[in-house]
């Protein structure tokens, strides 16, 4: 997908010129709680979002209202689901983790040619996903980065995260409005939420993609322009512990209490349904503070 540049011009309308949705993994359904009860109260329409891992996936079915369909279909299949391992699967030589395939299931059931057209039509979702150099093989970048990652948490807390960055990963943004068809969009989501071994390594463009996450999550480089415009940009983050800060354009929301489910969970479907209930808490009293005046 090429990659149209959002434009300036285009006049936002709500509180936030950009709005970014951070990785977490099944972290992320406080995001969509978080952003049901906060435009329900005070619609936004920004200029653009930016997402990455599981964050892009929330953001396109919450930004096109399909919310309420998604989340049935996902807590339906964890209730049903009695394990994420298939260890026979190694024989075959692949993942024993289900959820990747789960997950590009999931993808296709939600967004066909209705979803995408809706999404032609809402405000550009700029998908982030990170790209290897060329001389690296993809899993050698994945292991290395994901270990660089896990590194960085350890001793900074990474509020922030960009270890991969230190590693030659480049990252790149796919748009919502230049994919062809579901299939190039099921492409771009997958690519974004690609951490081995749980998830496969992404293709775009014919070329590798990992997680976007490695090099910058929450998704904050292309916040940068619209920021230093003036404009005020808002970050779902899913971190209660360590937060980013925020500053006088940019507004970081997080939960208000830890999430507790597993990030990968195929199974937890009381846990998905808890978090996306405490974004919806969070998002209605910050809507709230909004209307209030209230930093």
């Amino acid at each position: 997908m090429a990659l149209p540049t959002p434009d300036p011009a285009h006049p936002a309308r709500g509180d936030f010129a950009a709005v970014a949705f951070a990785g977490g993994g099944n972290r992320c359904y406080w995001q969509g709680g978080f952003w049901d009860a906060l435009t329900g109260l005070r619609p936004q329409a920004p200029r653009f979002v930016v997402g990455v891992s599981a964050g892009a996936f929330q953001a396109c079915f919450s930004i096109i209202g399909a919310g309420d369909r998604v989340r049935a279909r996902v807590f339906e299949a964890c209730r049903e689901t009695r394990s994420g391992l298939d260890w026979a699967l190694l024989a075959q030589g692949r993942s024993p983790f289900l959820v990747g395939g789960m997950y590009r299931t999931l993808i296709e059931e939600v967004f066909g040619e209705t979803e995408l057209a809706a999404l032609k039509q809402a405000p550009e979702i700029l998908i982030q996903v990170a790209h290897p150099p060329g001389w690296m093989p993809g899993a050698v970048a994945a292991l290395s980065s994901i270990g660089a990652y896990q590194i960085e948490k350890a001793v900074t807390g990474a509020a922030h995260s960009s270890a991969g960055l230190y590693l030659g990963l480049l990252p790149d943004w796919l748009s919502t409005h230049a994919a062809q068809d579901p299939a190039e969009l099921a492409d771009a989501l997958m690519a974004t939420a690609s951490v081995p071994p749980f998830m496969p390594i992404g293709r775009v463009n014919g070329r590798a993609a990992l997680d976007g996450g490695l090099v910058d999550n929450p998704p904050l480089i292309r916040l940068g322009p619209v920021e230093a415009q003036g404009a005020r940009t808002l970050v779902l983050s899913t971190r209660s512990a360590r937060p980013l800060e925020s500053t006088p354009p940019r507004t970081v929301v997080r939960p208000s209490e830890p999430v507790k489910v597993n990030k990968f969970s195929v199974t937890d479907a009381d846990g998905l349904k808890a978090a996306y209930e405490l974004g919806l808490r969070d998002g209605e009293a910050f809507a709230r503070r909004l209307q209030n005046g209230q930093p």
